[in-house]
């Protein structure tokens, strides 16, 4: 029986992965801790095998270019997490799991541009976001040793049934346009549940290193939102001929880029021992909007 504390009570990846894990209570028992205030550092965290740390300020469009919300970002970000790892490892703690993010590499990806993140691409977090995640990442690897194994995880987007972000967001043009441009981009994507095995399997390994998951196949803007349409049960008319547009609009907005440009995972990067994608893109989707 693994026993697995999750810091970071009412997240969403730490409430799916409890639920996940929920199909195997003969192996895992899981916990929750609330990490608001000052009452978490009072918890025990003896006799727990892992701790998943999923605490923390999320990718905020209004505060995560703003120098105003900086320290609020360290605060959360790093300071939270070094103090959690150091209660775990101080306490007996064998692993300790940081939900991190593809924002520390802080690269974004022009329309008609290819970019790709493999195994010697640096960190250059360009907001607060990404910088105080990267930083986290600095200071637990100093923690990190024989007794106290670190697992970084650097997810792409994270996309689920209760999801939100950017998924959420192609959700809803999928439900209420009845066209959208046809462009040929690749994306990393990760579904909730390839991200829960991955982390089952982290677990079960006691496995140390950092890990950038993503689904087992890549996914186009177009296609996902054809594909969410149809989950609704609509025929969205995908529209080719229309890059010339786009190039023009993305000088107006940064979201033509962030939607149609080409920002992946090296495959490499992504493999691990064992296979944790469960899940296609096809029946994530339909999962998701069931």
């Amino acid at each position: 029986m693994k026993r697995i504390l999750i810091t970071g009570a009412g997240s969403y990846i730490g409430g799916s992965v409890e639920a996940y894990l929920a199909k195997w209570p003969e192996r895992y028992q899981v916990d929750t801790l609330d990490m608001r205030g000052e009452g978490w550092k009072s918890a025990s965290f003896q006799g727990y095998d892992a701790v998943l740390h999923v605490a923390g300020l999320v990718h905020q469009k209004d505060t995560k270019d703003d120098p105003a919300y900086r320290d609020l970002y360290r605060r959360v970000n790093v300071d939270l997490a070094v103090d959690t790892a150091k209660k775990a490892k101080a306490e007996g703690v064998s692993q300790f799991l940081f939900m991190s993010s593809e924002s520390v590499y802080g690269l974004s990806a022009p329309l008609g541009r290819q970019v790709i993140i493999t195994k010697d691409t640096p960190l250059n977090p360009v907001d607060n976001y990404g910088i105080s995640k990267a930083q986290a990442e600095a200071q637990l690897e100093q923690l990190a040793g024989p007794d106290f194994h670190l697992a970084v995880l650097r997810p792409p987007i994270v996309y689920g049934k209760g999801c939100r972000g950017n998924y959420v967001t192609m959700a809803r043009l999928a439900k209420t346009m009845p066209l959208f441009p046809k462009v040929d981009n690749r994306r990393s994507m990760l579904y909730m549940e390839n991200l829960a095995e991955l982390i089952r399997l982290l677990i079960d390994d006691l496995a140390s290193g950092i890990f950038c998951p993503q689904n087992g196949e890549y996914a186009n803007t177009s296609d996902v939102v054809s594909r969410i349409a149809h989950a609704n049960g609509r025929n969205l008319i995908l529209v080719g001929g229309t890059t010339w547009a786009l190039k023009l609009l993305r000088h107006m907005t940064p979201m033509v880029d962030k939607a149609f440009g080409s920002l992946c995972y090296d495959w490499e990067l992504s493999r691990y021992s064992r296979d944790y994608c469960i899940k296609s893109l096809a029946q994530s989707i339909q999962e998701t909007e069931s």
